[in-house]
């Protein structure tokens, strides 16, 4: 597949080459989750997704506890539907003990994780919401020698399912991080096993066509190629201009890479970008700093072609009059938006 083809599928599984009509739930379940450690990019991105979007539409998912803020894939902040994540967090779990074990290895060096998390656990079973602070306060004495960041990064981001509850995330709402159980916010026990199989095809359908390296770069787990070769059977393959393998399931929408893409306007950390590994079917490699920097950025003709912010667009190259002219309607159509 050639780059254009490649961006115009990956549009299309994105929501962006047309606007769905289809509920912020399926939506958010759709993509897989929505990377949200800046609560409010969320809602940017359903709106330039979905026709006749309305932030309280997701206020509401959240509030009644059908969509959740955890720590999951790469160990950033997602916006999930809770049976994505009862589903999909064990899977994760070694990889979020990881993540954090490979920035604080040495401050926890001998601790039994496993006696944290059972102490984590006992001061969090009685559903209070809590601070991260708040919670290592009843720990520093069993543990003084490990800074009180240390543990509260291991417990809330990795050993303790937990959710970030409301008022955080909420639309132009503020509050701090506080942090329950996850099983006793959606009142259900993690599913003891994820099914692998089920995980890539769920990824593949929002993402493909795509390489091993981009699953893993979308999820941080490891184990991947041999799940995707015990697949091949069911899987159709690819090759892309560099070379890659590609896999993508038989039947999943590949446009005529001649199809039209309207202009986009992206969120910060939009998983569109952050989804791959090789994200040069989106973005080019000189911009591709972007996509880390928490940069806002705008899609014309399906590539990322300028930067944005509640002021001002930042074309990255020269726009003909007719895409500056798409680009100021869709400006002015998500400032009414953010108004």
């Amino acid at each position: 597949m050639d780059s254009r083809a490649l961006n115009r599928a990956t549009l299309a599984r994105q929501l962006l080459l047309e606007r769905a009509d289809m509920s912020a739930r399926d939506a958010v379940a759709h993509l897989c989750g929505m990377q949200a450690q800046e609560p409010q990019e969320p809602f940017l991105g359903l709106w330039s997704r979905l026709q006749g979007f309305k932030a309280e539409s997701l206020d509401d998912l959240m509030q009644q506890r059908q969509v959740v803020r955890v720590h999951l894939m790469r160990r950033t902040i997602h916006l999930l539907t809770t049976e994505n994540v009862l589903a999909w967090r064990a899977r994760h779990d070694a990889m979020l003990r990881q993540k954090v074990l490979g920035v604080y290895r040495r401050e926890l060096d001998g601790v039994d994780l496993e006696e944290l998390r059972a102490a984590g656990l006992t001061v969090m079973a009685d559903g209070a919401a809590r601070s991260m602070s708040e919670l290592v306060g009843h720990l520093v004495d069993r543990w003084p020698t490990i800074p009180p960041r240390v543990l509260g990064e291991m417990l809330m981001s990795a050993l303790i399912p937990v959710v970030q509850a409301p008022p955080r995330g909420l639309w132009r709402a503020k509050g701090g991080v506080r942090n329950v159980l996850l099983s006793q916010w959606v009142g259900r026990d993690i599913d003891s096993v994820c099914d692998d199989k089920a995980l890539v095809r769920r990824y593949l359908a929002a993402y493909g066509p795509a390489a091993v390296a981009d699953m893993r770069a979308w999820s941080g787990l490891a184990g991947l190629p041999q799940v995707v070769a015990d697949m091949r059977d069911e899987l159709v393959t690819f090759r892309d201009e560099r070379g890659r393998r590609l896999y993508d399931l038989p039947d999943a929408p590949r446009p005529d890479p001649d199809t039209p893409a309207p202009v986009r306007f992206l969120p910060a950390f939009d998983n569109a970008i952050l989804g791959y590994d090789d994200r040069s079917r989106i973005i080019d490699d000189a911009h591709r700093g972007l996509s880390v920097a928490g940069e806002r950025v705008v899609l014309v003709d399906g590539r990322v072609a300028a930067t944005w912010n509640n002021d001002s667009v930042t074309p990255l190259r020269r726009f003909s009059r007719s895409e500056q002219r798409a680009v100021d309607e869709e400006w002015q159509e998500l400032a009414s938006f953010l108004r």
